[in-house]
């Protein structure tokens, strides 16, 4: 084992999160635990694990102050930054349990939690999600308490701004000391879901801490390390991954300001790791292709040959292809195209770990053949939530990687992944006929996604209630063809249509740099109006028609509708981790879909 490594907690002497949290701060005090920006300005501030651990003992005074008691639920609804771990530590530390809220999450979302676990605390971050959530949030009848992270507008009894809610910083307080059992209840975690109410989750201290240390036997991370974070922290995959994870391996997290940010903010952080999901790497990708139109042939081949030489190294690299001469340009098609992609990513980048959605083999295929080792892992937010990821010297891009530690697996009706491990939840809060859906006797958990076992690693093949039925009994996986669809610059967004009827349809959202580049060539407006352009719906038919050519004709795409509207987290049509909320788009669309299939 790496030296690098020596700085790993061992998980068998650590009795819950709190203890984790303490531990590390006893053997790293000095050692940047945290960096941040203070506003819109990408100057960074360091914060130490002293410095954490001293804020968190002003947060748990402050706590003691509010009438809790352990088991008491407390909720946060924070973007990722260090108040947003002093808050959590803070409150395990008391033995609360701690529930994370997306921070667009909407006001009737927000009151439904409030009042499913009773929550007695909840802090926000500013004056407008106050007004968003004030009327949610009064004569409730669990909450008593609101911290308003901001200086608050208005006064009213419930609401207090943070600081003058926390006491004196200039004092010295004494960091809790309880004794947590491994096996309580740590946090309730509400899946955002793409349909229905959102259930709670209910994960234990040891659910995440296995969890957490279970996949640093798939990935090494070292103390050297610094991720950028940017998924947000109420998600378990960026909560187990960059921040459990992180703490238990020693390693810096530098706290992106937002994901319109990002790219200014990996050069100015240059993370060794980064945590994300597969739409960041496709809008990449995209950018990519679009400017690739705009180069010299000469300039496209070269682009082709790096990728295409980089594929083959890392094949021989894996074992899975044989030396071949023309890895001897690797050296310099590297320096010439696959150093500037890097050099995007900050410079420094030596893993990404991608889950939360399927990710395109051919954008994985050009990432890595860039230069860019990813790791596709799976996981549920029921599972702590990693149940696979590949490896970085097993890696099979176009799999979701093999079993972590401890982690059983089988294929049950219908070829649905059933998964067993110490990860697996308590259950659903306040919903035991969920649970007993979800979990048989036997300890199984249901995923409710298809997959396919080859050599232990795990292909996902589709999501059992996503299935699309054609009037004829065809059955098709809509995410499969708006992946492939989505590929193309020109379209942003994409929700395949077609359950019950006689053909498939979409609703397309054109990138507006891409629709304003077409319009112009076309010679036309780029308004609204011109998406209906007979030219534009050629083009547009075209394109489709070119990426689906490893789809059965049934499968075709038949009819679309094209808008300039994005599906956004803040107008509740797609999840925080970018998934198509499926039933909220077709309600906004309805009349327009009844359209697409007018007379069939």
């Amino acid at each position: 084992m790496s030296k690098k490594l020596i700085n790993r907690i061992n998980i068998s002497e650590i009795d819950n999160l709190y203890h984790l949290f303490c531990t590390r701060v006893r053997q790293s005090p000095n050692k940047i635990a945290y960096q941040y920006c203070e506003g819109e300005t990408p100057e960074r501030t360091s914060i130490s694990w002293s410095e954490m651990a001293n804020h968190v003992a002003i947060w748990q005074s402050a706590l003691k102050g509010e009438d809790l008691n352990p088991g008491d639920r407390v909720a946060l609804m924070l973007n990722n930054c260090p108040q947003w771990v002093m808050f959590e530590q803070a409150a395990l530390g008391l033995g609360l349990i701690v529930i994370p809220m997306y921070t667009n999450d909407r006001a009737e979302n927000v009151a439904y939690m409030i009042d499913d676990a009773q929550i007695k605390l909840l802090l926000i971050e500013t004056n407008e999600q106050w007004q968003e959530l004030k009327d949610a949030c009064t004569n409730r009848d669990s909450l008593k308490r609101v911290i308003l992270k901001e200086k608050a507008d208005d006064h009213t009894e419930i609401l207090r701004h943070l600081s003058e809610w926390l006491p004196d910083g200039d004092m010295r307080y004494p960091l809790a000391e309880l004794s947590i059992h491994k096996s309580s209840l740590a946090t309730i975690v509400y899946t955002s879901g793409t349909t229905g109410k959102p259930k709670g989750v209910m994960l234990s201290h040891q659910n995440i801490l296995w969890n957490a240390d279970s996949a640093l036997d798939h990935v090494n991370v070292y103390e050297t390390d610094t991720f950028l974070s940017f998924l947000p922290l109420s998600h378990m995959f960026e909560r187990t991954v960059g921040h459990y994870l992180a703490m238990l391996s020693n390693s810096t997290v530098n706290y992106a300001r937002s994901i319109e940010h990002l790219a200014e903010d990996l050069q100015c952080t240059h993370p060794t790791l980064l945590v994300t999901v597969p739409r960041i790497f496709e809008r990449v990708y995209n950018k990519i292709q679009s400017q690739l139109k705009d180069k010299s042939s000469f300039a496209r081949f070269l682009f082709n040959a790096a990728i295409s030489t980089g594929w083959r190294r890392f094949l021989w690299q894996q074992g899975r292809g044989a030396w071949h001469p023309s890895l001897l340009a690797w050296p310099i098609l590297f320096f010439l195209v696959g150093r500037k992609v890097m050099a995007k990513l900050g410079g420094n980048m030596r893993l990404a770990v991608s889950g939360g959605a399927p990710l395109s083999a051919e954008i994985a295929k050009t990432f890595i053949g860039l230069g860019l080792p990813i790791t596709q892992g799976y996981g549920l937010t029921e599972t702590s939530p990693i149940i696979s990821t590949n490896k970085l010297d097993d890696n099979y891009p176009d799999s979701v990687g093999s079993p972590i530690r401890d982690v059983t697996i089988k294929l049950g009706d219908n070829d649905e992944l059933l998964v067993r491990s110490p990860g697996v939840m308590l259950g659903y809060w306040n919903n035991e006929s969920a649970t007993k859906k979800a979990i048989n006797e036997d300890g199984w958990l249901h995923t409710g996604d298809k997959a396919r076992i080859e050599n232990n690693h795990i292909y996902i093949t589709g999501r059992i209630k996503e299935i699309l039925v054609l009037s004829n009994g065809e059955k098709v996986p809509p995410a499969d063809i708006e992946m492939a669809i989505a590929n193309d610059p020109l379209f942003d967004q994409i929700m395949v249509l077609g359950e019950q009827k006689a053909y498939l349809a979409a609703i397309i959202v054109f990138n507006p740099d891409e629709w304003i580049k077409l319009a112009t060539e076309l010679n036309i407006s780029p308004d609204i109006s011109q998406v209906n352009n007979e030219t534009v719906i050629n083009i547009v038919n075209d394109k489709i028609k070119s990426h689906m050519h490893n789809f059965p004709g049934y499968a075709n795409i038949y009819n679309f509708y094209i808008t300039l509207d994005p599906w956004t987290v803040e107008n509740g049509l797609i999840t925080p981790t970018l998934k198509l909320k499926r039933t909220e788009i077709t309600n906004v669309y309805q009349e327009i879909i009844d359209g697409l299939y007018e007379g069939h």
